[in-house]
């Protein structure tokens, strides 16, 4: 019997995160791919492992292990001896969980107005109103930010809000990468950290919002290092990104870069 099975979903910034620190490991595991949009995260039989219906969710032998934060730091507590990603000083312990709970407040949920906007919104316009809005009030934790957005997508100022809690995070982590001498967050090692703000950046580069680092070098740089860990490819496997699974969004960003 697999020892870990990692429900999740390809393009879920969250999944990627612990598949991140499971392919660093190389931990061996059984991944459970649920389709979002047909809801799979809603069925009783998750439900009964998530209660909030959403992923990424990780069963360690009988064990449920849930929410992304959660489940990186779990990995690393309990396989220290392989790709260690948490600092042995409990004052940079400290610091780094400090970052994370930033990056959780601040860049993960501001990401999802772009990536909904952008690139699910055709698919809650093609439905029925009283359909839209029997599925938000299945979200356990997503009810309100979908009623909020609504079928005709968020508003101006929600996108504005959003954008603005984006490029607040990446001057954050360039200070980040300055004070620490980078070239990762807490200096010339990776950490939880670099790996809970990966799908952020990964994300917002993707869709052509890299605009938000062209005057920090520093990031770009970071983007690049991450990209070369030998866990990243595998992580990203095909399908991953949103450019991959919608060409409007693929024909955005070739134009881009023509």
């Amino acid at each position: 019997m697999t020892q870990f099975i990692l429900y999740n979903a390809p393009q879920s910034t969250c999944s990627q995160r612990v598949r991140f620190v499971l392919n660093s490991k190389e931990i061996k595991f059984e991944e459970k791919k649920l389709d979002l949009f047909s809801g799979d995260q809603l069925k009783p039989e998750y439900l009964k492992i998530n209660p909030n219906g959403v992923v990424p969710a990780l069963m360690h032998n009988e064990n449920i292990i849930l929410d992304s934060s959660v489940i990186i730091e779990y990995l690393d507590d309990i396989f220290p001896d392989v790709s260690l990603f948490t600092p042995k000083s409990p004052v940079l312990r400290a610091k780094m969980r400090w970052m994370i709970r930033y990056i959780d407040e601040i860049p993960t949920p501001a990401i999802r107005f772009p990536s909904y906007n952008l690139a699910f919104l055709p698919h809650f316009k093609s439905m029925q109103e009283d359909e839209f809005i029997a599925l938000a009030n299945s979200k356990p934790l997503r009810k309100e930010f979908l009623l909020s957005m609504g079928r005709t997508g968020f508003s101006k100022a929600d996108m504005d809000q959003a954008m603005d809690k984006l490029s607040r995070a990446v001057v954050r982590m360039n200070e980040w990468i300055d004070e620490s001498g980078g070239p990762w967050l807490m200096g010339d090692k990776i950490s939880l950290a670099d790996i809970a703000i990966m799908p952020v950046i990964v994300r917002m580069d993707d869709i052509n919002l890299d605009d938000a680092w062209k005057s920090f070098p520093n990031i770009k740089l970071w983007l690049e290092n991450i990209k070369k860990e030998p866990a990243f490819k595998i992580t990203y496997y095909t399908g991953s990104l949103l450019t991959e699974k919608y060409p409007h969004l693929a024909a955005l960003k070739n134009n881009k870069s023509i």
